[in-house]
């Protein structure tokens, strides 16, 4: 319908344009034709007034000034210069070249007229009269005064006397003008038949070029508005043309009680095929993608390409549901393997959807909210991710996050806080893992939620993991010094490993501090693991043949399976505290548990269980062969001097049982994957 509007919008406006140029046309031709008669007829007239002067000057001086040689007009004519007079005017008279002939004197008296009356004429006080009296010839074709129609070439000029050559009176002539007119109507016929017949073809060629230019500019318009709300690779909707069917689909859910999803898809590991394959291979499948999408949607839903490796789509008139049961066919219609340039791909996406009016009622917040559940999506294990309050964090708060994180990392505002790891074999501590915090000048003390999600999706994480390591290996120097030579683990993020030159990175900071590398142990979640495979493996190598030690953080929630490990040599596994939480009432868990030591072991790793909480929980990971163990059984996160005095001066109930008092309330704030 929206399309329809368009075509029906545009014909219209082309339709109201070719009017005018055809009205503007017509307009021009008959200004111009009515130009061009009169210019012809003004044409016709003046020739005929100059052949009647050349006719009356012929009269003159052939005629009329031989028979007036001597004449003194004032005092009249003689009987001689009359009969020579009429002598020489009667065959001109007769054959009807001239009508009407007078020889008046300066004061206007007739002295001679053709039927010999010596009345009427011209009055004297005019201005052809005079102008004759002057010396001067005026010409004009006026109605013939004895006649009720017809017209005359009236012509009055001086007589030149033969002998003497000046002027002595006025000649009178009246000449005929209906054979003239006759000719002129007959040529001025002609010449409307020309004139119309070329005035019609020149509309005609008017016309079409208009018609011509109106389709030329109705084409090149719509081609404009297409190109202006298309993108130009894959041929769909372009992001503004979503964002006015969006809010078109909003509406019409809003007034009729409907509801409908906006969804956001990106494309996971776009970048692997550019740089392996090509740029071409990319945009082909750029073009599948968008076909795929379009097949696998219904009629009326809407397909649209935002930019890079990212999709939109509106689903309207669709329940909640239903939505994601759409979406997840789209899912598997899109992830159905194809072969680009002779290889073998699965398409991988996350798609993250809000849904209209549950989620909000304008377009912005709707994306918004897509495209949080849409990252959330590609930190976990679902593709697609329905949008939820307060489960995905708010990309817009994540922009101020960024800028304020990396602020308090140049004003020095984060803060270290380590959560011992306990060893069952000894019950003595065996290391320590760096968790940050921020203390925020004006909320407080934030714990790694508030601030690594919009971290980890920007550069900022690269910067806070390198303060984060140097200021964990300074602190590892300081408890060394102290007598206690406990490593320290510190977390890193997919971004980390995928970056160039990270393992070198991390031996210098090693080599700045004199750390041995195997004092330290980088901490990668398993979904960081699933990310870039092949890169991260590279980094997980190199950061090994350097001797640093290598743990898959959160094991069993994300991607990676106990098979991956083979190819990366991590040195430990730590078990998510999902699993370990009702460790001793839980058949199901404990099976699982006990099937990753066994596994582990087997690949030569260590294992450590993550939030243990209770001695029965403990004793049994003891029993199961666990290595290690973190929780707030030992103790909660705390500044490291506090633990080396612990450390230092245990109660006599035991070394570690002062570990399990509760901290200050700066130091209670629960821990977490953090770099």
């Amino acid at each position: 319908m929206w399309r329809r509007q368009n075509v029906r919008r545009r014909s219209g406006t082309g339709s109201r344009l070719f009017l005018a140029y055809a009205v503007a046309s017509l307009v021009l031709v008959l200004l111009l034709g009515v130009m061009l008669v009169r210019s012809y007829r003004d044409d016709a007239e003046h020739q005929g007034r100059e052949q009647g002067r050349a006719q009356a000057s012929v009269i003159e001086e052939m005629a009329v000034a031989p028979a007036l040689d001597g004449a003194e007009l004032a005092a009249g004519l003689t009987a001689t210069q009359l009969e020579r007079l009429q002598g020489a005017t009667d065959l001109a008279i007769f054959h009807g070249s001239v009508v009407r002939l007078r020889v008046r004197s300066y004061t206007g008296q007739v002295v001679f007229s053709d039927d010999g009356s010596t009345a009427g004429g011209i009055s004297v006080s005019s201005a052809a009269f005079r102008a004759a009296v002057a010396g001067q010839v005026d010409i004009a074709v006026v109605a013939d005064s004895q006649r009720s129609a017809g017209k005359v070439i009236r012509v009055l000029q001086p007589v030149i006397a033969g002998a003497s050559g000046q002027a002595i009176g006025v000649l009178e002539l009246y000449l005929p003008y209906d054979a003239i007119d006759a000719q002129l109507q007959r040529q001025m016929t002609a010449t409307y038949w020309r004139l119309g017949v070329t005035l019609a073809i020149l509309y005609l060629v008017l016309a079409l070029i208009a018609w011509s230019t109106t389709r030329s500019l109705r084409r090149h318009a719509a081609r404009r508005e297409h190109e202006a709300l298309h993108d130009g690779l894959t041929g769909l909707p372009n992001r503004a043309a979503f964002r006015e069917r969006a809010r078109t689909a909003i509406s019409v859910a809003t007034g009729s009680g409907g509801e409908g999803a906006i969804v956001l898809v990106d494309l996971n590991r776009f970048k692997e095929v550019n740089d392996t394959l090509g740029h071409h291979a990319g945009d082909e499948l750029l073009r599948l993608v968008g076909s795929r999408l379009g097949q696998a949607l219904r009629t009326g839903d809407t397909v649209a390409r935002l930019g890079g490796d990212e999709f939109g789509l509106i689903l309207p008139a669709l329940p909640g549901q239903d939505v994601l049961d759409l979406l997840e066919e789209a899912r598997r219609e899109l992830t159905r393997e194809t072969v680009l340039d002779g290889v073998p791909l699965s398409i991988e996406a996350s798609f993250g959807v809000a849904l209209y009016p549950h989620h909000g009622t304008e377009v912005e917040e709707l994306l918004q909210h897509a495209d949080a559940a849409m990252y959330q999506g590609k930190r976990g294990a679902v593709d697609v991710v329905l949008y939820a309050e307060g489960g995905v964090a708010n990309p817009t708060h994540w922009l101020m996050v960024q800028a304020e994180l990396r602020h308090a990392i140049d004003r020095d505002e984060l803060v270290l806080h380590y959560q011992p790891k306990v060893r069952f074999a000894d019950d003595e501590i065996g290391g320590l893992e760096a968790l940050v915090r921020w203390q925020h000048p004006q909320r407080g003390l934030l714990p790694p939620s508030e601030f690594l999600p919009a971290a980890e999706q920007s550069g900022v994480i690269e910067v806070l993991t390198a303060w984060v390591l140097r200021r964990a290996l300074e602190d590892q120097a300081g408890w060394t010094a102290l007598g206690q030579s406990w490593p320290v683990a510190v977390n890193v993020s997919a971004r980390n490993l995928e970056a160039p030159g990270f393992p070198q990175f991390v031996a210098g900071l090693l080599a700045e501090h004199s750390t041995p590398p195997g004092q330290l142990l980088l901490e990668v979640t398993e979904t960081a693991l699933a990310g870039d495979a092949e890169i991260v493996a590279r980094a997980v190598v190199e950061l090994r043949a350097l001797g640093i030690g290598v743990a898959v953080d959160d094991f069993g929630i994300g991607y990676t399976s106990l098979s991956q490990l083979r190819t990366v040599p991590v040195s430990e596994v730590k078990i998510d505290r999902l699993f370990v939480i009702d460790l001793d009432q839980d058949p199901q868990n404990q099976a699982i548990v006990r099937s990753v030591i066994e596994l582990a072991h087997g690949l030569g790793c260590r294992v450590t269980a993550e939030g243990v909480e209770t001695a029965q929980v403990s004793a049994w990971l003891a029993e199961a062969g666990c290595d290690d163990a973190q929780g707030y059984l030992y103790s909660r996160p705390v500044v490291w001097p506090h633990l080396l005095d612990l450390f230092l001066h245990p109660r006599s109930t035991g070394r570690h049982a002062a570990l399990d008092e509760p901290a200050a309330p700066a130091q209670l704030t629960t821990g977490g994957p953090t770099p």
